[in-house]
């Protein structure tokens, strides 16, 4: 997959990128980074030598059909583990097991600490669940991880991707060693993803929201709603 999908996306859209050096060349370790953009999970793993194992909803390894094998393929090559988002608390803690098998084995795991991707281009509060529980039961270092640019190579409602150079800026490992055997207490946790979250933002130069990314999500739906049901009103 790095050579079918990889290799055309360097030469189509010369990722550039900043501290390579900082991941390591064997062993685990956890890349936190901001999701802007589907292909994140493309451009990433397209720029290391490494395999990156990110976690994905189970329909996509589930779907029937033709179309649906090839889809299944496709996630799994690309390094994606299916996750059954169907409960939101198992869903999470299918997630961190995951998180920690892929860990156990000396691989890379990658995680959007957001929980979703930015609604606005703005970076938003870190949910603490996941990303701190995987670290701190593993004691794999943490490596902050900036995507930029990337909304803006396929922005909604576009059919054809823009030809531009995203970026990705690598942060030094961060080590969360003392705060071991503390993954179930939820002051640790937020305090944890505190962190991580502020390096992102120094990495990516975004603006902070202190809201999950979720809220905002649903805060903006509400406002459009509120908008359409207005000029519907002032029409009739």
């Amino acid at each position: 997959m790095k050579v079918a999908i990889g290799g055309p996306l360097k030469v189509a859209f010369r990722p550039w990128v900043e501290g390579l050096e900082n991941i390591p060349a064997e062993g685990a370790a956890i890349l936190a980074s901001n999701h802007l953009s589907f292909s994140d999970s493309f451009f990433l793993p397209a720029v290391l030598d490494r395999k990156v194992t990110f976690i994905a909803k189970a329909e996509y390894f589930t779907t029937p059909g033709v179309k649906g094998r090839l889809t299944a393929a496709f996630f799994k090559g690309v390094g994606q583990l299916p996750v059954d988002r169907s409960g939101a608390r198992g869903a999470g803690e299918a997630a961190i097991k995951s998180g920690i098998e892929v860990l156990e084995r000396g691989e890379l795991f990658g995680i959007y600490p957001e929980g979703t991707r930015s609604p606005d281009g703005r970076l938003y509060r870190g949910k603490p669940g996941g990303l701190a529980r995987v670290a701190l039961a593993t004691g794999a270092p943490v490596i902050p991880v900036a995507m930029i640019d990337t909304e803006k190579i396929q922005p909604p409602g576009k059919v054809m991707p823009k030809l531009m150079r995203p970026g990705i800026r690598i942060g030094r490992p961060l080590d969360f060693s003392r705060y071991q055997g503390m993954e179930h207490d939820r002051f640790v946790l937020r305090a944890v993803t505190d962190e991580v979250m502020y390096e992102i933002m120094k990495l990516s130069g975004q603006e902070y929201v202190d809201i999950y990314a979720t809220a905002a999500k649903r805060q903006i739906a509400e406002a459009a709603k509120a908008e359409k049901a207005g000029k519907k009103n002032a029409e009739s």
